[in-house]
């Protein structure tokens, strides 16, 4: 590995345990797992780490609903789940707060200090639709981050999604609007069955979507000509002023909740990829907001992984072999975004 060392923080706060879901998938060990396994590595020594404040009411709204976000503070103080998959526990509302508060106080930390930061936050985001949160997603933490990024001055925001699941409700979010491009590798056909790739935004925000969506047993040759076939070209010609990540790791091998096969090395591949594209367009700034990732071990090895590469490690370069099927579903997307984007044939 070749290294060039950068300014890397971690955002996270113990009371994003307080969010108790039992022995839902989405539960408190998996940012306990990460932890404890940053700290074995010694890695959690070599980072700044940056207690998050709560965002507020205001900032919610960014993104959601008054009504929406009213029903999600009695439905956590009613202990409802939001949806069959969603739980809520009499402190998950202000969890919830807290965690969208994270994702922004890894913006404010790249764009005053540091190069790249992570937020270890809980419960994760981009399911959450502007008036309903599902899918153990309550507030969009990620859509959030991006339009406070906005607020200060940050025109063009690119999102990067690599979580198995496609984001839908981050694509809702921003469908219209061409100042945020959003860019969402996942298991299709999977859960929540939307992010395929006619699904390229409206209006002004036509093309500023891009799907990938990928077969099941995809493995990492296939996310990686995603990122470098598609993601590179299209973000060299949308030129963002900061990059956002949101980081899900449940396409590893044997996740249990989806059926892809990423290796953890696979992910710090994406990482370097996305770590150039901010290099080259804006200064190198790049924000992680952890997403899903279910099996508790190879969850914490791919945030060290990623964070290894935030740090300045680059991972080796492989040669892969794409699947036939996988390519014809990349050129599938190349067709309809040639349209909007420049890509080599």
């Amino acid at each position: 590995m070749s290294s060039e060392s950068t300014r890397t923080c971690i955002i996270y706060h113990p009371d994003y345990l307080k969010h108790e879901t039992g022995t839902h998938p989405e539960r408190k060990e998996r940012l306990l797992s990460i932890i404890s396994h940053l700290k074995g590595t010694g890695i959690l020594d070599k980072l700044e780490l940056i207690k998050p404040e709560s965002a507020t009411i205001e900032e919610i709204q960014y993104v959601h609903s008054r009504d929406y976000i009213d029903k999600a503070r009695k439905y956590s103080e009613l202990e409802i789940h939001l949806d069959p998959d969603t739980v809520l526990s009499r402190d998950s509302y202000d969890v919830a707060l807290l965690a969208a508060g994270g994702a922004i106080t890894a913006v404010d930390a790249v764009l005053a200090t540091f190069d790249s930061s992570f937020a270890l936050v809980r419960p994760p985001g981009h399911h959450a639709m502007p008036e309903r949160g599902m899918g153990f997603c309550i507030f969009n933490n990620i859509a959030i981050a991006a339009r406070h990024a906005q607020k200060l001055g940050k025109k063009r925001v690119l999102i990067v999604d690599w979580d198995v699941h496609h984001g839908n409700g981050t694509q809702e979010a921003f469908y219209d609007d061409p100042s945020v491009l959003y860019f969402s590798t996942h298991q299709y056909p999977h859960y929540p069955g939307t992010g395929w790739f006619d699904e390229v935004g409206i209006g002004e925000g036509e093309g500023y979507n891009i799907n990938v969506p990928l077969p099941a047993g995809t493995d990492d040759s296939g996310f990686i000509a995603a990122f470098e076939e598609i993601l590179v070209p299209a973000a060299r010609e949308f030129r963002p002023d900061i990059v956002l990540v949101s980081a899900g790791f449940d396409a590893c091998n044997k996740d249990g909740l989806a059926y892809m096969r990423m290796s953890v090395e696979g992910f710090s591949i994406l990482a370097s990829i996305v770590k150039s594209i901010a290099k080259e367009s804006c200064g190198g700034k790049v924000v992680a907001v952890l997403e899903g990732g279910y099996d508790l071990k190879l969850l914490a090895r791919s945030v060290d992984a990623v964070l290894d590469v935030f740090m300045g490690n680059e991972p080796e370069k492989k040669s892969y072999d794409v699947s036939p099927h996988v390519k014809a579903r990349l050129e599938e997307v190349k067709k309809i975004q040639r349209k909007f984007w420049h890509f080599e044939k």
